[in-house]
């Protein structure tokens, strides 16, 4: 599927909608996207229009299990690596580890959607059959305070990962790019910038998607595990025992002697990732090709993009929205850049 079908796609979509929903369609603010299609704002965040209707049937009919586990991320912050680390960890016992199952799938095939894929043509999806083995694992890029509430208010598990919104910003707009429909022109860095600015994007604003799950984790942190993707990339051994410790699966002594955590590391790594073929070819459920899913996967590839007024402008920004949360964002690896907001 190339970028006019998907276009086309979502046009379709919109069209499809039975007059009930196109009523509710009607009284919510309405932009245009970074690919083209609309964005539509509820609950206060961006909808994208291909989602609007799989996500709020997600949201009404999503019954949770207290096993569940719920991998919860920001767009182009560390979603495919989470859903890889998560899948090997958790379910490493159903398999040999010569016949991993990223060897064959795509981490998004593996980990699957709930708005993006499983709720998207159906409103009640078979969620049983949807995942290879028990507990069940599935991702979604919906705020905390939109969640269905048979999930806060369950003892399933949330893993949330956030990454410094200099890079995310990067790694949006280059992958919007890929997106974006043929027929129309390209959306220009400064275009790009006011948007995210304003939080006119997928399931923005990203502060208050990232503090929404930040201040849930520090109440409830039996609940949630909030990771960085920062410090995932520092050290990923340690959080991946932390990632395991939390899942209720902890390493034993005899996988720690056989490697095997620096086995799931590499296995999982971008590097590794991005060269299987698997993730090469295909497409995701939302005709987006796998392929597009890795790009760099670098901390700091913002300072080969933003101009000197753009990273004020967003440290500025930084300091506005989470002030006294005590939420940190590291900037770069290399020199440890560390914002603080006073």
């Amino acid at each position: 599927m190339n970028t006019a079908e998907m276009f086309s796609l979502t046009q379709e979509m919109e069209k499809s909608w039975d007059n009930e929903f196109q009523e509710l369609v009607k009284a919510l603010p309405k932009e245009d996207g970074w690919i083209g299609s609309h964005l539509y704002f509820y609950q206060g965040f961006w909808c994208p229009a291909l989602v609007l209707k799989s996500f709020i049937s997600f949201q009404k009919n999503f019954q949770a299990f207290a096993s569940d586990v719920i991998l919860a991320t920001f767009p182009k912050c560390g979603t495919t690596w989470l859903k890889a680390l998560s899948y090997i960890t958790l379910y490493r016992s159903h398999f040999a580890r010569d016949e991993n199952p990223l060897l064959s799938s795509s981490p998004h095939r593996l980990v699957r959607f709930l708005e993006y894929d499983l709720y998207l043509n159906n409103p009640f999806p078979d969620l049983q059959n949807a995942c290879a083995y028990e507990p069940r694992l599935f991702a979604t890029h919906v705020p905390y305070a939109s969640l269905p509430t048979s999930i806060t208010d369950s003892n399933s598990k949330i893993v949330y990962i956030c990454r410094n919104p200099l890079d995310m910003f990067i790694s949006l707009w280059l992958f919007s790019t890929k997106l974006r429909d043929n027929n129309l022109r390209p959306l220009s860095p400064d275009e790009a910038f006011d948007k995210f600015y304003h939080g006119i994007y997928a399931f923005g604003p990203f502060f208050e998607h990232v503090l929404g799950y930040w201040k849930a984790s520090r109440e409830n942190p039996n609940k949630i595990l909030f990771l960085k993707y920062e410090d995932l990339m520092e050290d990923t051994n340690s959080h991946l025992k932390n990632l395991a410790m939390f899942l209720g699966v902890p390493f034993t002594e005899d996988e720690a002697k056989q490697g095997v955590v620096p086995e799931i590391v590499k296995m999982c790594s971008f590097e590794n990732l991005k060269e299987l073929e698997v993730n090469k070819k295909g497409l995701h459920a939302s005709g987006i090709p796998n392929a597009d899913f890795f790009r760099k996967g670098e901390v700091g590839d913002w300072s080969n993009h933003l101009t000197p007024s753009m990273v004020e402008r967003l440290e500025k920004l930084i300091q506005e929205k989470v002030n006294n949360s005590g939420l940190t964002f590291k900037l770069s690896c290399k020199t440890s850049r560390i914002f603080h907001p006073s």
